[in-house]
């Protein structure tokens, strides 16, 4: 790029009609209508998942709070938020695999970082979480993307053992992706319910 080269786009426009800089978000752009929106639409497992739908972001972010909510002794209300909200940056950067993300690097950590500190200021938590909020969701997340590859995603349970190094017991029943906008609107009724705890 020379000196009179515009710079390119580094933001994203929202539905809402908000503007999300992608290098320096603020939050101040970001809307939790906008986050269910594309958390709702945005498939985990790259699709490769068995059912008529995909399992969404906004789905797994939903297990991923009710695996700390019972694992955590009386988690309290900004815990539950953070595990709902843990994958939210995905709404701007996708669910890219884990292995897609090592092969990326930094760059990718970067953003995703940025973003993520950025939804945290929105809706009242510190930027970063405290290691033990951090700690507890990273356990449920893990413990979600067990059952999930194992559930939906074609793994063997011993296969799924191995790679997540998951030595818990599996957790009882069984799981079937909603269409994006049952999934949507759960998200929202959540983030709503913790919005309004007394």
């Amino acid at each position: 790029m020379t000196a009179t080269t515009p710079p390119g786009r580094a933001w994203q426009r929202m539905l809402s009609g908000r503007r999300l800089d992608l290098l320096d978000p603020s939050p101040l752009d970001i809307e939790i209508e906008d986050i269910a929106l594309g958390l709702s639409r945005l498939a985990r497992w790259n699709g490769q998942t068995t059912g008529t739908h995909g399992l969404s972001v906004a789905q797994h972010s939903l297990l991923v709070l009710d695996i700390v909510e019972m694992a955590v002794d009386r988690p309290g209300r900004e815990l539950r938020r953070a595990a709902l909200l843990h994958d939210a940056s995905e709404f701007v950067t996708a669910d890219l695999i884990t292995p897609f993300k090592r092969v990326i690097g930094d760059a990718y950590k970067g953003v995703e970082t940025r973003i993520q500190a950025a939804v945290h200021l929105r809706f009242g938590l510190p930027a970063r979480l405290r290691p033990e909020w951090t700690r507890a969701i990273k356990r449920a997340d893990t413990d979600a993307a067990f059952f999930e590859a194992v559930e939906l995603a074609g793994f063997t349970e011993a296969d799924a053992r191995r790679i997540f190094r998951f030595r818990r017991p599996r957790r009882p029943g069984s799981l079937a992706p909603w269409p994006a906008e049952e999934a949507r609107r759960r998200f929202l009724e959540r983030f709503q319910a913790l919005a309004t705890e007394a």
